[in-house]
Order: structure tokens, then sequence, then C-alpha cells
């Protein structure tokens, strides 16, 4: 009796740690439900049920271990009804249940589920044995149609993925064709003119007129253009130096008929 006596003990203190745990877990997921909701998201919100599921895994392992008693044998009597203010029962309970009274022992003495409650489940358990078998197959057949759509959109979601992926891969390797300095060359020629130079530009800048001495006959300081050749261009003469000297007579002096 002693040893099933200790082995109690150390079973229901085991079990009373892990229910503490598990208290605990669910009083942090209440209070972010209440008073985080705003800025919860659901990976938080999975992951306090998976430490509640943990809980919840690690109690089991312990009430099916093989050294753990069988509770189903065992009763809970209360020893005790009284309607007054018990603090060991106030702080045992942690300020939830201040009197043991005969109105609270049913609901917490309790291995069944509420009337109320059990009625209700008792109500969804003939609903679902009643259910049509030509309903439950229309649901399945709607399911596999459901899954089937799904399965479709994967694979074309997958196949676009494949192939975004092959065309980066090609332009990663796909050898250069251009030359980012001969362009930035390009560009400036055009819309700035950098590197463009001509003859007639740099005698110009130079200072050496743009007429050929061919052209020219006569002496120096009295120097007049060949008979037959044409006037040189007004830009041209514009730009030539001011170092050409012409004597220009009179009219009446190289008339013929005079």
């Amino acid at each position: 009796m002693q040893r099933e006596e200790k082995q109690l003990d150390s079973a229901l203190e085991a079990i009373i740690m892990r229910v503490n745990d598990l208290k605990t877990a669910i009083a942090a997921m209440i209070f972010k439900l209440e008073h985080e909701y705003e800025t919860l998201n659901w990976p938080n919100f999975l992951d306090n049920f998976a430490l509640i599921s943990g809980h919840f895994s690690s109690l089991s392992k312990i009430l099916s271990h093989d050294k753990a008693p069988n509770l189903r044998n065992l009763t809970v009597l209360p020893l005790r009804l009284s309607p007054e203010k018990d603090e060991e029962l106030l702080r045992l309970t942690e300020g939830r249940i201040p009197t043991f009274a005969h109105d609270l022992v049913p609901d917490y003495l309790r291995t069944k589920l509420e009337p109320q409650a059990e009625q209700k489940m008792m109500q969804l358990e003939a609903k679902a044995a009643n259910v049509n078998i030509d309903t439950s197959h229309d649901y399945n057949k709607q399911l596999t149609q459901y899954t089937k759509v799904i399965n479709h959109v994967l694979e074309i979601t997958s196949k676009a993925r494949e192939e975004w992926e092959s065309e980066a891969g090609a332009r990663a390797t796909q050898a250069q064709t251009y030359s980012t300095a001969d362009t930035h060359t390009l560009l400036g020629a055009v819309y700035a003119g950098k590197g463009l130079k001509t003859d007639s530009i740099q005698m110009v800048q130079s200072g050496v007129s743009p007429v050929p001495n061919s052209m020219m006959v006569g002496r120096p300081g009295n120097q007049q253009q060949t008979p037959g050749l044409g006037n040189p261009p007004m830009g041209q003469m514009n730009k030539a130096p001011s170092a050409i000297k012409t004597n220009i007579k009179a009219a009446s002096q190289i008339h013929p008929y005079r």
C-alpha cells in the first residue's frame, strides 16, 4: 500500500506540473488573442498552438506510462462541504474557488459532460449517423474535383516557374554583344559633338585661309581673282583672315568704247 501511495503521489505531482505548464500556455494564448489581436500574425499563433499541443502530448505520455497508476479506478470524494470561505482552497485554486459548497461540488467533481452539452453531442452524433450515403458521395465527388483543380493550377504554376528560371539562366550565360564605352562615345558625339573634327574647322581655328593658294593670282598687295573662277563662298570669306587686299577701279576707266 505504501508503495502504491508513493507511485500515486509521484504521478500526481508530475501530472500537476504538466497541467500547470498547459494552463500557462493556454493563458498566454488567450492574453495574445485579447490584447495583441491587432499585431498577432498566423505564424505566432501556430507557435503557441504547437506549444499547447506539446504539453498535451507530454501529459498523455505520463498518463499512459506503465508505472503510472490507473486513475480511472480511483474516485474523488469530498471530505468536507462548507459554505464558508476557505483560504487554503482559495490559494490552491489561485483565487477561483472561494468555497466548497453543495452547489459547486457537482460541477467541479463531474466525470461526465453537463446535461446540456451531452444532449447536444448526442444530437450531433445522431445527425452524422443519419447522413444520406448519396450526399456523402456528392461531398466526396466535389472534394475530388476540387483537389483535381488545385493540382492542375499547381502544375501550371510550377511549369511557369521552371520556364522563368530557365530564361533567367539563359540571360545570365548569354555573351555580351555591346560595349558600354562605345555607346557612351557615340551618344557624346551625336548630342555634344565630342570627338568630331574636320579639316576646315581645324584650319579656321589655326588662322589659315580655307581657300587654296592656287586660286589666288597677282602680286602681293594687289591680288586679283583668276578670271573664270567664281567667287568663294561668303562663309569662307568671312572666316578667312583680312590679309588679302584688292584694288577696285572705277567703271569709267575700264569702259571699252571710250
